[in-house]
């Protein structure tokens, strides 16, 4: 930490970064940019000037070791699963994320995949578009609808809350799996996500990834769920089993799934976009110009904070540790 004037510290950014935060970091740092966050783009001059990295790429162990001035790492998300933090953090490096700036947002996609999911909303758009309301009367009774339906969270976070508060309005039950009970919900809480799946019709997940939730939502979890069950995905693509979930969707097994995120972004696997029964968006969750907005300003306001000698806004669970030291 340093109370260097700002103009004289150096932040790489590698690959592309919202507009509105490299205009801000331009004005406030010195800014090197390089294609991509891979050691063999660096030249020695800039590896050895940088001290801080804002970025929305991955950011892994052998990027981190070539840059031997490193403080901070800005990731612009909330979710930081690509930024390799506990190595960070044992080369004492701080990493910080966007959280509750993106909160509300995220839940609203929530609920909007939900309803186009259940009501197929824009299968109904594009009937009328096509004609086929005059030609073929009016589009087919949905089968499923939100009536009496019962909600599982998989992830009790911020967005969780938020979307559970939602569901609440509409009058669902909520039941939910983290690793551990949350202190500040009274929702039934159950320890496996199988459980929670047999418990509940619609599982909404909002996991974060990293190897403690891949593949979390396989063939067991939806057979769980049942022929009535719908999925919903806003958290990352890696926590499911697509392939399972693809076989789920064409047997029958759950009724229909709605998707923001794929394990091979932007790849959508071939057996999802052929399904009818499953409502596709394009990682959109906190898409909009307010928002990610908001995320640039918190993802360029840590590394004022931190080169103003006032350390991190929003640092991440692994340099917490690293903080108490300072």
């Amino acid at each position: 930490m340093t109370t260097d004037h700002a103009g004289e510290v150096t932040i790489l950014v590698p690959g592309k970064l919202n507009d509105h935060a490299a205009t801000r970091l331009a004005s406030l740092f010195r800014v090197a940019r390089v294609n991509a966050a891979e050691p063999a783009v660096l030249d020695a001059a800039t590896a050895a000037s940088v001290r801080g990295v804002a970025a929305m790429t991955t950011i892994d162990a052998a990027f981190i070791d070539a840059l031997p001035k490193l403080e901070i790492i800005a990731n612009f998300g909330v979710g930081y699963d690509a930024v390799d933090a506990r190595h960070a953090a044992s080369r004492g490096v701080v990493v910080t994320n966007t959280p509750d700036v993106l909160t509300e947002e995220v839940a609203d996609t929530t609920i909007g995949l939900l309803i186009n999911t259940v009501r197929e909303l824009p299968k109904a758009e594009a009937w009328l578009r096509q004609g086929r309301w005059v030609r073929d009367g009016g589009y087919r009774l949905t089968p499923a609808s939100l009536r009496g339906r019962r909600a599982g969270i998989f992830g009790m976070g911020r967005i969780g809350k938020a979307i559970a508060r939602r569901l609440e309005a509409f009058g669902l039950s909520i039941a939910y799996h983290n690793r551990r009970p949350a202190d500040d919900v009274s929702y039934a809480y159950h320890p496996t996500l199988v459980s929670l799946a047999a418990a509940v019709d619609t599982l909404i997940c909002v996991a974060p990834g990293g190897s403690g939730t891949s593949n979390a939502v396989n063939a067991e979890v939806l057979e769980a769920l049942g022929p009535e069950g719908v999925f919903i995905n806003i958290g990352r693509g890696s926590t499911v089993d697509e392939d399972a979930l693809a076989s789920a969707l064409s047997r029958g097994v759950i009724l229909a799934a709605g998707l923001d995120v794929f394990a091979d972004e932007p790849n959508v696997p071939e057996a999802l976009l052929a399904l009818p029964n499953v409502s596709l968006l394009p990682h959109v969750g906190s898409a909009s110009v307010h928002t990610r907005r908001a995320m640039a300003d918190l993802c360029v306001d840590n590394l004022v904070s931190w080169f103003a000698g006032k350390g991190p806004l929003t640092p991440v669970p692994e340099s917490l540790p690293l903080l108490s030291k300072r």
